[in-house]
C-alpha cells in the first residue's frame, strides 16, 4: 500500500508520545498502517520495518510476545485475522466457550485487563512492547476505563496505538491523552493503479462499491463479487434472486444490500446512486415500501451476529426487496419476510 509509505515514515520517525490515535476514512487502512508501524518500532534493524530481521519475521508471522492488537471478535472473523489478537476477548469471565456464544462485538474489559498486565512484563527482544486497538471506538466504557491508568502511566517501553475513524467516538478522557494522527484515503489514480497491480478488473467499479477504501475493493473481489458481478446484483436483488449473495457472510450481506437500499432512495428521488454503477439500480415502486425495506435492513444489521437464521434472514430481506422494486403490488408486499425478522429482537 503504497499511500501508507509516508505516514508511516513520519510517524515511525516523529511520534514521541507513547500513545497515538491513528484516525480517518478506511478502517482497514488504519489497521494496517498501525501493525507496520509497531512492526518499524520493534524492528532490530531501524528505521525498520526491515522484514528480514528475526522480529520482523515474527510480527509477520503473527506470534511476536511484544505485540498485541486488540479487536473483537465479529471484526476477527471478518478480516480473518491471525496477526496476535490476543487478550479476553477470547474468554469470558464465566468460563463460557466461545462456541456457545455469539461472537463480541466489543473489546471486552477481561482483553483490555490482561492487555494491561502483559504489558507491565518484561519485553522479549528489547524493543519495547506495542499494543493495537481496532477499532477503539469499539471498548465500550468499562473496558474505556480500566484502559486510562495505562494511558496515563505506561510501562516503560510500551506504545499504544488506537485505530478509529472519528476520535469524537472516544472518550475526551481517552482523547485527551493522546497524539493524533489524521490519515488521509489515497489519491483516486493511485488506488486504482494498486487494484489493477492486485489483478482487479474494472478497478473503478469496485473502488466505487468501497466507498474509495482500496482494500475494501480487494475484499469484495475476493468475497466473490468482481465488477460484473457489482454491476448485475441491483438486478438480481430486485427481482428476489437470493443466490446473488451466496457465499458472502452476513454482516458483508447485510451491508451490501444497505448500499443497495442508499442508492434506490438516490434514484427514487433523481439523484444519481453513490455505491452502483449508474443505471444499474431499478427504481422503487415507492417511498413506503422502500423506507419499511431500509428499517429491515438496519433491524438485521443491529443482529448480523447470529449465524443460526443467516439464510432465512437474507431470504426475507431479499423478498422484500423485490417487493420494493416491484411496479406492481405483489403478495410479498405486505411484510415480505416479516416471520424471520420479526425473530430479532428489536
Amino acid at each position: 500500500m503504497p499511500w501508507l509509505a509516508e505516514p508511516l515514515a513520519q510517524l515511525r520517525d516523529g511520534a514521541r508520545g507513547h500513545a497515538l490515535i491513528l484516525h480517518g476514512p478506511g478502517q482497514v487502512s488504519l489497521l494496517s498502517l498501525a501493525f507496520r508501524l509497531a512492526q518499524a518500532w520493534l524492528c532490530e534493524q531501524p528505521p525498520g520495518p526491515c522484514d528480514q530481521c528475526p522480529s520482523c519475521h515474527l510480527s509477520l508471522a503473527g506470534s511476536h510476545a511484544d505485540l498485541m492488537v486488540l479487536m473483537p471478535e465479529t471484526h476477527q472473523q471478518a478480516l480473518r485475522w491471525g496477526g496476535g489478537a490476543e487478550g479476553g476477548d477470547a474468554e469470558v469471565a464465566d468460563g463460557e466457550s466461545k462456541s456457545k456464544r455469539k461472537p463480541s462485538r466489543e473489546i471486552r474489559v477481561e482483553a483490555v485487563r490482561q492487555a494491561i498486565a502483559w504489558a507491565h512484563g518484561s519485553s522479549s527482544r528489547g524493543r519495547g512492547k506495542m499494543l493495537v486497538l481496532y477499532p477503539a471506538d469499539a471498548m465500550n466504557v468499562v473496558a474505556a476505563n480500566a484502559l486510562l491508568k495505562t494511558l496515563e502511566e505506561p510501562a516503560a517501553g510500551m506504545r499504544i496505538l488506537l485505530c478509529v475513524e472519528d476520535p469524537e467516538r472516544l472518550l475526551p478522557t481517552i482523547r485527551s491523552r493522546c497524539q493524533r494522527a489524521a490519515i488521509a484515503m489515497p489519491k483516486h489514480p493511485e488506488a486504482l493503479a494498486w487494484l489493477s497491480a492486485k489483478g482487479v478488473n474494472d478497478p473503478e467499479t469496485l473502488l466505487r462499491a468501497a466507498g474509495g477504501e482500496p482494500q475494501a475493493a480487494l475484499a469484495l473481489q475476493e468475497a466473490g463479487l468482481p465488477s460484473a458481478a457489482w454491476h448485475a446484483l441491483p438486478g438480481r436483488v430486485a427481482a428476489g434472486d437470493a443466490s446473488a449473495l451466496t457465499g458472502l457472510s452476513l454482516p458483508l450481506a447485510v451491508r451490501l444490500l444497505q448500499q443497495l437500499c442508499h442508492d434506490a432512495m438516490a434514484v427514487l428521488a433523481d439523484a444519481p446512486p453513490q455505491y452502483f454503477p449508474l443505471g444499474s439500480v431499478p427504481k422503487p415502486a415507492n417511498w413506503v415500501r422502500l423506507l419499511a425495506w431500509q428499517a429491515a435492513l438496519l433491524k438485521a444489521a443491529r443482529h448480523d451476529e447470529h449465524p443460526w437464521n443467516a439464510p432465512l434472514l437474507l431470504e426475507a430481506l431479499v423478498a422484500q426487496a423485490h417487493a420494493t422494486f416491484a411496479r406492481k403490488a405483489t403478495g410479498a408486499g405486505k411484510g415480505a419476510g416479516r416471520s424471520s425478522l420479526d425473530t430479532l429482537p428489536t
